[in-house]
């Protein structure tokens, strides 16, 4: 081999040791610090539409998720309720579960014991928040979800939607393994999740138009999801709470005319089924600042899940 030959193989692989250290470099940095490489998964569910895989653990850009054996964003539970715990269930979708943006302690779920603990009544001594809920459920996942696995014996049921839920669609797997913000499984590679997640431009499925374009009354069929949840809730002996958040848009700009009516049509069904209920509409209105309150147009930071949660809580102490 020429000199020239030897001083461009020896620039080759000087260079490809560079990629290769490059490539490290970058994936264990996505992995370290934002957590790519180790989405949560998620199962199909032909009622359900589909749940978290149970038993997982991750960090999300240094927020810490941990989903137990029911596909609760909560720790491992007993299916017994230990005794003299109060057992609360919450269902709910994104805004309930917190999603990548709220580390485990800072869950409405676990900020309601928080508040629910120093005052407890004398016959209890600790309490359980559990949470059942999943990015995009909406009242017929919650309700498929609790004739699936039942009331886990709990005193009391929290079921929090927001307003785009009283639109929700019939649970579908469509987009389970399919869709990239519901995978099945782990990726090869931290780089390879952020290159299809921020990189690749995102292709909805076209078999959700048809989901979307759902026909009927959508609003009177989550109306009866929910007074199905309620029953549930009456025959087991526990106490039944409806909570509904605002989108961002609500609580700046007012409320549209079909959600004014959708809503109006909720109030009237709590106030016949005498549903102990609770709005956050004029509570984030009255805000000094209502926008400080959220991650985006619909999920909630810190500060409005730590308004729920009180809210929430202070209801279920009065009642």
């Amino acid at each position: 081999m020429t000199v020239e030959g030897r001083m461009t193989l020896k620039l080759a692989i000087a260079v490809l040791v560079i990629l290769i250290a490059i490539i490290i470099v970058l994936e264990l940095g996505l992995r370290w610090f934002w957590g790519f490489g180790n989405p949560l998964t998620y199962l199909a569910d032909e009622e359900i539409g589909y749940l978290l895989a149970p038993n997982q653990r991750t960090r999300r850009f240094k927020n810490r998720i941990a989903i137990n054996q029911y596909s609760m964003r909560s720790p491992e539970i007993n299916l017994v309720c230990p005794d003299n715990t109060l057992r609360i269930l919450l269902l709910g979708d994104s805004i309930a579960n917190g999603g990548w943006w709220t580390d485990q302690s800072q869950t409405i779920s676990v900020l309601m014991e928080r508040e629910l603990l120093p005052k407890m009544p004398g016959n209890y001594s600790g309490v359980e928040v559990l949470n059942a809920a999943a990015n995009s459920w909406g009242p017929r996942n919650q309700l498929a979800y609790v004739q699936r696995f039942g009331t886990f014996q709990a005193q009391a049921i929290v079921l929090l939607i927001n307003t785009d839920d009283l639109f929700a669609t019939a649970p579908t797997s469509i987009q389970i393994g399919r869709d990239r913000h519901y995978p099945t499984h782990k990726p090869l590679l931290a780089l390879v999740e952020a290159w299809q997640r921020y990189v690749l431009p995102y292709q909805p499925l076209p078999e959700m138009a048809a989901v979307y374009a759902e026909t009927g009354d959508r609003v009177g069929l989550n109306l009866a999801a929910i007074d199905q949840i309620r029953t549930i809730s009456v025959n087991v002996g526990s106490r039944f709470l409806l909570a509904i958040t605002p989108l961002r848009r609500e609580v700046e700009a007012g409320c549209r005319d079909y959600e004014l009516t959708a809503r109006k049509r909720l109030a009237d069904f709590v106030l016949v089924a005498q549903i102990l209920y609770v709005d956050f509409l004029p509570i984030f209105q009255s805000a000094q600042k209502p926008a400080n309150l959220y991650q985006d147009g619909i999920h909630l930071n810190g500060l409005g899940n730590q308004i729920v949660s009180e809210a929430i809580a202070q209801l279920l102490q009065k009642n």
